[in-house]
C-alpha cells in the first residue's frame, strides 16, 4: 500500500505498484503544479471561501503552514489538522456571540433608563427613531466642535436690560437726530439685536392664576414705583392700590363712581342701553390708545369684548407691560409718524382716554389713520377735559384745538352721536358716497389705489383717506355677531379667496391639535413641579397659560380651536411680513392680531407671554431663504417668554432637530413629539427655565 503524498515532498512509497504508476502520478503533478504556477491566487481563494476567518488562526511558527518533527511541511487540509481549526472557529464565533449579546443588552438597559428618566429627553417612536437621534446628536456635536462662536452658550444680560425693549431706544434716536415726538416710533437696525438672555428682576414671582392675576399683579414684575402709581392722572390709571408687594385694581376715579358706570355711560351714549349690548350691536373688538393700566379692557373681557391696548414705549411706569402683567391685549406702538400694523377697517371701536395725543397735530393725519382702521358704522370715544372744561377752553389755543379736532371729524364723515361730561362719541359713515358729498376741499381726499394698502407694515402715514377700495368695506352692524363671527359665512369667505370646504378641514384640524396640544400640556403643566428660587410657591397649578403668541397664526384656526376648547386665554395672532397676509381675515373673525418681521423684536417687553405658539413658522423664515440667525429668533423669543412658559413648535423633522440644538444654548427643558407615523411633521415642547438674578 503506497503512503500518501505529501505536498512539498518528492519520495515515493516503498511499496510501490509499479513504473507507469509512478510515472502517471508524477506527470499528474507537474501538470497540476504547472496549473497552479499559471493561477497562484487559485490557493488562496479557494482558502478564503472555505475559511473566512483564517486571519483569525495564524500560527507563530516561522513556516506559513508549520514543520513536523521530520523537516516536511503539515497538510493543512488534513483531517486532523482542519478539526482543530474548526474548533477553534466555532470557538471564538461562539465568544464573539456572547460579546455581542452582552454588549447589545447593556446599552439597550442604559438607553431605556436615559429615555424614561431624563426630563430633557426626547420621546421618539421605534429603532429608526434612536438611529436618526444619535445620527443628530453626532452631527450636533461636529457643529459644536468647530468652535463656531454662535454656537457657545449665551450670557446673560445685564440688569439694565431687565425691561428693554429693542428697537424703542429713545436716547439712541435723539441721537441720532430723529425728534418732533419721532423719538417715541420704532426704529429697528443691527445694532437693536440682543444677543444675551435676558434675565427677570431678583424678586420676580410667577404671575397669579387668571382671573385673580387680572386684579393682583406683584410690584417686582414690573418697573413701576409707588409714586408713578399715585401720580397717574388719566381715568384709568387711577383705579389701583399700590401695597408694599403687590398691586390691586379697583374702580375709583374722580368723577365716576368706576369703570362700570364709565362703560354703561359709553353704552347709552352710543344709543344701547348698557355694555352687555356691545356684542348684537356689532362692536367685538376695540383698540384703546393710551390705555393706562387696561381697566376698560378688563371690565369689557367679562362681556366677550376683546380690548387691544397700545402706548408707546416707556422706561417705567409701562402702561403696555403692566397691561399684559395682568393677562390683557396690549402692544406698544406710537404713531406719530408711521402707520400701525394692522389692516384697513379693523377695529369696531377706538377709545382714547386721557392719552395725551394733540389730535390737532400735523393737520389732522393722526385723526386720518383712526378712520383708515376704524370699520364702517364703528365708533371713535374721546375723553379730555378738553371737551366739556370751560375754564379749558378759555385759553385759546385749546379752544382752537377743540375746533380744529370737531370740524375735521365731519370733514371725514363722521356723525358726532353724543357729548357728555368730558366723553365725546363720534360714528364713522357706513355710505361711501359721503366723500363724494362734501363740499370740494373740505377735507382729506380718497387715497388711489396705489397708496391705498390694506395693510401697511410701518409705513409713513398717508394723508388720504384709507380703506375705501377694500371689498371688506362692510358696515358692522351688517357683520355676523360674536361669536358666529369666528366662522365666517360663504359669502365672508369668498372676500378674502376661501372656500367653505377648505375653512373647515382648517378648522377641524386645529381643533384636533389643540386637543393633541393639551394632552401633552397638561401632565406636565399640573404635575408636582420643583421649588422655584425665591419665597413660598403660590398654590397649584403652577403653570397658567393666559397670554399666547401665535407667531404664524394662518387664518386664526388655533385661536378659534383654543376659544371652542373653552380655554380662558387671548391670542395675539402674528402674520409674518414674509408669508401670506390672512391678517384681515384674523381681524374679521373678531380676534386681534398685527404683521411683524420676526427678523426684529417684537414690539412688547420681556416676559409678557405664557405660551408662544409656531405652526410651519422655521419652514417659512428658515427653509428656502433665510434673511435672518434661526438663533436670533429664538433668542427673542426667550426674551418675550416668561420663566416656565411654553413653546410649541410644529415643522418639518430636520427643521425641529436644528431648532432643538438651539434650545440647550438657551437652556430650555425641550422634548420632540412624532406628529403622526406616516408625518415627517414634528413637535417641539420647550419650557423656559426660571433662572433669577443672584441679589446684589
Amino acid at each position: 500500500m503506497s503512503r500518501p503524498l505529501h505536498r512539498g515532498g518528492g519520495r515515493f512509497s516503498p511499496n510501490s505498484h509499479g513504473i507507469w504508476d509512478d510515472d502517471s502520478q508524477m506527470k499528474d503533478k507537474l501538470e497540476k503544479e504547472d496549473v497552479d504556477r499559471k493561477s497562484p491566487n487559485a490557493d488562496q481563494t479557494y482558502l478564503s471561501i472555505r475559511q473566512p476567518f483564517r486571519f483569525l488562526l495564524t500560527d507563530n511558527s516561522s513556516s506559513k503552514h508549520g514543520l513536523m518533527e521530520n523537516g516536511f511541511v503539515s497538510d493543512p487540509f488534513s483531517p486532523g489538522v482542519l478539526r482543530n481549526r474548526h474548533k477553534r472557529t466555532l470557538l471564538l464565533l461562539r465568544l464573539s456571540l456572547v460579546v455581542i449579546v452582552i454588549l447589545a443588552l447593556t446599552g439597550s438597559f442604559w438607553w431605556t433608563i436615559s429615555i424614561t428618566t431624563s426630563s430633557r429627553g426626547q420621546v421618539y417612536r421605534g429603532y429608526r427613531r434612536l438611529q436618526q437621534q444619535l445620527v443628530s446628536d453626532l452631527v450636533d456635536v461636529g457643529k459644536l466642535s468647530l468652535g463656531s462662536t454662535r454656537l457657545k452658550d449665551l450670557e446673560y444680560c445685564s440688569p439694565e436690560s431687565e425691561n428693554y425693549v429693542p428697537c424703542f431706544n429713545v436716547s439712541e434716536n435723539l441721537a441720532l437726530g430723529i425728534s418732533t415726538g419721532d423719538e417715541y416710533d420704532r426704529h429697528c437696525g443691527p445694532s437693536s439685536r440682543q444677543s444675551c438672555l435676558v434675565l427677570p428682576p431678583v424678586n420676580y414671582k410667577i404671575p397669579l392664576q387668571w382671573p385673580w392675576g387680572r386684579d393682583l399683579i406683584w410690584v417686582a414684575n414690573i418697573n413701576i414705583t409707588a409714586q408713578e402709581v399715585r401720580s397717574s392722572g388719566s381715568l384709568t390709571k387711577r383705579m389701583m392700590m399700590y401695597d408694599e408687594d403687590q398691586i390691586s385694581f379697583r374702580s375709583a376715579s374722580p368723577g365716576y363712581d368706576d369703570m362700570e358706570d364709565y362703560a354703561h355711560q359709553i353704552a347709552e351714549m352710543v344709543g344701547l342701553r348698557n355694555e352687555s349690548n356691545f356684542i348684537q350691536s356689532g362692536v367685538r373688538t376695540i383698540l384703546d390708545i393710551g390705555c393706562g393700566y387696561g381697566n376698560l379692557g378688563a371690565h369689557l373681557f367679562s362681556y366677550e369684548l376683546l380690548t387691544m391696548c397700545i402706548a408707546n414705549y416707556e422706561a417705567s411706569g409701562s402702561q403696555v407691560q403692566l397691561t399684559l402683567e395682568r393677562g390683557l391685549p396690549a402692544m406698544i406702538s406710537s404713531f406719530t409718524s408711521k402707520q400701525l400694523p394692522y389692516p384697513s377697517l379693523s377695529f369696531d371701536m377706538i377709545h382714547c382716554a386721557g392719552c395725551g395725543i394733540d389730535w390737532d397735530q400735523k393737520d389732522g393725519i393722526l385723526l386720518v389713520e383712526v378712520d383708515r382702521v376704524l370699520r364702517p358704522g364703528g365708533y371713535f370715544v374721546w375723553t379730555s377735559q378738553l371737551t366739556s372744561s370751560q375754564q379749558y377752553l378759555r385759553k385759546k389755543e385749546n379752544q382752537k384745538e377743540w375746533n380744529f379736532v370737531h370740524g375735521f371729524a365731519k370733514n371725514l364723515c363722521w356723525d358726532m352721536l353724543s357729548q357728555q361730561v368730558d366723553t365725546v362719541v363720534w360714528k364713522k359713515t357706513s355710505k361711501k358716497n359721503c366723500y363724494s358729498t362734501r363740499k370740494s376741499g373740505s377735507g382729506p381726499s380718497l387715497c388711489n389705489r396705489g397708496r391705498d394698502v390694506e395693510s401697511p407694515y410701518y409705513r409713513p402715514l398717508q394723508g388720504c383717506i384709507g380703506g375705501t377700495q377694500s371689498r371688506r368695506w362692510i358696515p358692522i352692524a351688517e357683520r355676523t355677531k360674536w361669536p358666529a363671527r369666528t366662522r365666517l359665512n360663504s359669502n365672508e369667505l369668498a372676500i378674502h379667496g376661501l372656500n367653505s370646504d377648505d375653512f373647515a378641514e382648517d378648522t377641524l384640524n386645529w381643533n384636533s391639535a389643540v386637543r393633541d396640544y393639551w394632552s401633552l400640556l397638561s401632565p406636565l403643566i399640573f404635575s408636582d413641579h420643583p421649588k422655584r428660587p425665591g419665597d413660598e410657591d403660590p398654590s397649584p397649578p403652577f403653570n397658567m397659560v393666559r397670554n399666547v403668541l401665535d407667531m404664524n397664526a394662518h387664518f386664526g384656526g388655533f385661536n378659534a380651536a383654543l376659544l371652542e376648547a373653552k380655554k380662558s386665554v387671548w391670542v395675539m395672532n402674528v402674520i409674518p411680513t414674509t408669508g401670506n397676509n390672512h391678517l384681515p381675515l384674523i381681524l374679521d373673525r373678531g380676534f386681534v392680531g398685527v404683521l411683524h418681521d420676526w427678523c426684529e423684536a417684537f414690539p412688547t417687553y420681556p416676559r409678557t407671554y405664557d405660551l408662544v405658539h409656531g405652526d410651519g413658522l422655521l419652514s417659512l423664515e428658515f427653509g428656502e431663504k433665510r434673511r435672518c440667525e434661526m438663533l436670533d429668533v429664538f433668542i427673542e423669543m426667550d426674551r418675550i417668554l416668561r420663566p416656565e412658559g411654553w413653546v410649541i413648535l410644529r415643522d418639518t423633522a430636520t427643521l425641529i432637530e436644528s431648532a432643538r440644538t438651539l434650545t440647550t444654548l438657551l437652556k430650555w427643558d425641550a422634548r420632540v413629539v412624532e406628529v403622526d407615523n406616516n408625518s415627517d411633521e414634528r413637535l417641539l415642547i420647550c419650557q423656559k427655565a426660571f433662572v433669577k438674578r443672584p441679589a446684589m
